[in-house]
């Protein structure tokens, strides 16, 4: 079993088998937990087909389980992502393949099944912050339109709501079928038995028939506090910037995995002007921090940086987004606690190296003896200490 020491979020991406959906997953984990599911939106992007338009911003259902004394055990959410297990399975029952056939005990229709479309996010807050989850699809959006002094169109299988100018505000819509069936977990931070608390999630998915999609990525938020500073923000980029291809190497990243990339090559040319030794005053870290937002910095990276170069982030973590997909709580917790040693050994005042070989093996174990060389305590440490500097 691998002890890990840190505050650490998993977010794990699942595939329900047909017939099933993540509210299945929840019903079942609260009733192992005497807890209970609520309805929630979530937030997310998805591509545009509207020419000249980047991507829509949506709200589709997703589910917060609570135990038994109404403390978070996980949320259980859509994500856009994954696609190709779905497509396979639309072509398969286009031709008529007997394995897609729905079974006896299919999950039903849902009058609360559908989603929510806004070509502005600010707008999409409002509607998710004027609207109920638990409104069936008859009175989608009627609760944000009193705020429009509007009201709601029905043209097909589809809401609209505009302001009084005829300018659109949302659109309703049912669900694309099988969208029901991904599931990305979302824990809460957990800081200990952290094995034990993933397994009581996965254990039931397995029994369910959850499987790993294709595109599966399994993503860590640990505490970012620890990395505002010239000399930790800079080995963070070394880290993923100098060993991009062994970090994927030895964690084993998905190669059908969406969403990833390595750092901009303007954020490492800025590290690489920083002070060497991260030596200096706040306001050091102050203009590097100014000067890394402005290099192209995204979230759709090999590690997730962006909280770092704000002041007030929406969550203060860095994501490390290239662990594969599982449902072994083992295995994940195994490759978490080698980039926990990671993460602790960019906190040292010692810059990260290069790697020495040039073959991908020999970098490999160069980066294993990098992880070894380095106490996971490091972390929780430095952690403490940023707390007890900000009481």
């Amino acid at each position: 079993m691998t002890t890990l020491h840190s505050r650490i979020g998993f977010e794990i991406e699942l595939l329900a088998p047909p017939g099933s959906s993540r509210r299945t997953l929840a019903d079942r984990l609260a009733s192992d937990h005497d807890g209970q599911v609520t309805r929630i939106f979530h937030t997310d992007s998805e591509p545009s087909l509207v020419p000249g338009m980047g991507h829509f911003w949506h709200l589709t259902p997703g589910y917060v389980v609570s135990d038994s004394r109404g403390g978070p055990l996980a949320e259980l959410v859509d994500d856009v992502t994954l696609v190709d297990d779905l497509r396979r399975d639309h072509e398969e029952a286009r031709v008529g393949s007997s394995m897609d056939t729905r079974p006896a005990d299919a999950v039903p229709p849902d009058d609360r099944s559908y989603r929510v479309l806004s070509d502005d996010p600010r707008l999409l807050r409002l509607v998710a912050r004027h609207s109920s989850p638990d409104t069936p699809f008859d009175r989608a959006l009627d609760d944000v339109a009193v705020l429009f002094g509007s009201t709601v169109e029905t043209i097909g299988a589809v809401r609209r709501l505009r302001d009084g100018a005829g300018s659109s505000i949302a659109l309703a819509s049912a669900l694309a079928a099988g969208r029901e069936r991904p599931c990305e977990i979302v824990t809460p931070p957990l800081v200990a038995d952290h094995e034990a608390a993933l397994e009581h999630l996965l254990a039931p998915a397995r029994e369910l028939g959850f499987a790993v999609p294709v595109e599966a990525a399994v993503h860590l938020h640990l505490d970012g506090a620890p990395f505002r500073s010239v000399a930790a923000f800079s080995n963070l980029v070394r880290l993923f910037s100098w060993w991009h291809e062994p970090l994927r190497t030895v964690l084993g990243t998905n190669p059908a995995c969406t969403r990833l990339a390595p750092l901009p090559s303007a954020l490492v040319e800025l590290v690489g002007r920083a002070d060497p030794r991260g030596a200096g005053r706040a306001d050091d870290w102050s203009r590097l921090q100014a000067a890394a937002a402005g290099t192209g910095l995204t979230k759709y990276a090999d590690v997730n940086l962006t909280a770092l170069v704000t002041e007030r982030p929406v969550r203060d973590t860095i994501e490390v987004r290239i662990l594969p997909g599982t449902l072994d709580a083992a295995d994940l917790t195994r490759r978490a606690g080698l980039v926990e040693r990671l993460l602790a050994r960019c906190l040292e005042a010692e810059p990260v190296p290069r790697p020495k070989s040039t073959d991908a093996r020999g970098a490999a174990a160069e980066l294993l003896d990098l992880a070894r060389a380095a106490d996971p305590a490091g972390l929780v440490l430095s952690a403490e200490a940023t707390a007890r500097r900000r009481r």
